[in-house]
């Protein structure tokens, strides 16, 4: 056994997919001890904060002040200000619908850009093929332009007994306050989704529950078809007809068809994630029996097994003692793949809908429901669904570099 675990660990590619694995499932287990915060709890009052450190304005005007200095001209503001994607947007903009030359347009000129987009740019233009989301995109870039371009400070008043309002202090462009100075910030990493949920916390408890469910519907099935595969390799004749005859009918049917059928029969209000995940498992288990059963067919009639039967062994001693051991390791990689393949049925029956109903935790293919759903891929919004498709994509590509790591340890024809 010690023997085959170090042979499991010299193979290359079984050892990077488990380390990749190993980090998700340690991220997955040490991150809520540290951060007990509600994954679910909405701590931004809009949808889709920008990841990055956010602090109490009313305390910046309170905090200790300190004059830097900075070029506040309003080309180095723009400068700093601008990046390469407003200014790709204002350049297509103004080629598109501002009637523009191409050649005119610099995108490295920062200033004249600024001129070009004042004297030709109106949220009234006949703007043809631009979505809504867009064009309200390019209103909010033109009031943002005009907040930099304004260089007056900000003056800070405060109201009189009698009403009329007083200056208290004036906030120039050059005066700057030290973040260690202010008690109260908030960082979002991966920033807030479209409910104002943190999207790095609610990420991390949406990945625990994905796997639950994938370790869920993985062992089910391959329980079932490893229990059906080893009955019908064994046994033969009229059981094993029957059995691939079913088998057969599931087969031909696409699986993931019967899926959707069972989860919309269920009910929104019954799908939890553990009747999704039983659901899922339930329905998984075809190829798993087809193939136990032809690695049984291949031992039933080796000289050990029929040495078995000739000493009066029964027929359960047989195949858990004489027969299960030499397909253990097949079915070790029948699970990893039965638990990958649960994780993405769930993703993917969650983007249609038909996933857990429920408000009390996230999976993956939740967030990438709701992330398209409020259109943060239209928006601009990548940070509500791209960290989701690269945990999904990681942990189903370390299973499935496991398994083929499994494979060529075990397999006599793929080992060197």
């Amino acid at each position: 056994m010690l023997n085959t675990i170090k042979q499991v660990f010299r193979s290359p590619r079984f050892l990077v997919g488990f380390i990749i694995f190993a980090i998700i499932l340690l991220t997955v287990i040490f991150y809520p001890l540290f951060v007990r915060a509600d994954p679910l709890a909405m701590v931004g009052n809009g949808n889709f904060f920008k990841p990055g450190t956010y602090v109490n304005v009313s305390e910046t005007v309170t905090a200790n002040k300190y004059t830097l200095n900075v070029d506040v001209s309003s080309a180095a503001k723009l400068d700093r200000q601008l990046n390469e994607s407003d200014r790709a947007k204002m350049a297509d903009w103004l080629i598109r619908f501002g009637n523009v030359d191409e050649a005119a347009v610099d995108t490295t000129d920062a200033t004249a850009l600024v001129e070009l987009w004042k004297n030709n740019y109106s949220p009234d233009a006949d703007q043809p093929g631009l979505i809504s989301t867009d064009k309200k995109s390019f209103e909010r870039l033109d009031k943002r332009l005009d907040d930099i371009l304004s260089s007056s400070g900000i003056i800070i008043a405060t109201e009189e007994e009698d009403g009329t309002l007083s200056v208290s202090q004036t906030i120039d462009e050059t005066s700057y306050v030290n973040i260690n100075d202010l008690s109260t910030s908030q960082t979002f990493i991966l920033g807030t989704d479209n409910f104002g949920r943190d999207v790095l916390t609610e990420l991390v408890a949406a990945t625990a529950t994905s796997l639950r469910i994938g370790l869920i519907a993985g062992v089910i099935a391959t329980a079932f078809g490893l229990l059906l595969g080893l009955i019908a390799g064994y046994l033969g004749g009229l059981v094993d007809d029957i059995i691939t005859f079913i088998t057969n009918l599931f087969t031909v049917i696409p699986s993931f068809v019967i899926l959707i059928l069972i989860s919309y029969s269920v009910g929104q209000s019954a799908r939890g994630v553990g009747l999704v995940a039983i659901i899922i498992g339930c329905t998984s288990w075809t190829w798993t029996t087809r193939s136990v059963r032809s690695q049984v067919i291949s031992l039933r009639n080796r000289d050990h097994v029929n040495l078995s039967k000739l000493s009066g062994h029964s027929m359960l001693r047989i195949v858990f003692t004489d027969i299960l051991p030499y397909i253990a390791s097949y079915v070790v990689m029948a699970l990893i793949l039965q638990i990958s393949s649960g994780i993405l049925s769930e993703a993917t029956l969650s983007m249609l809908g038909l996933g857990p109903a429920t408000t009390k935790t996230a999976t993956l293919g939740l967030m990438m429901n709701w992330a398209m759903q409020y259109s943060a891929h239209l928006n601009g919004s990548w940070w509500a669904y791209f960290p989701v498709i690269l945990t999904i994509a990681l942990i189903s590509f370390s299973l499935n570099l496991m398994n083929t790591g499994l494979d060529q340890v075990f397999n006599p024809q793929l080992r060197d």
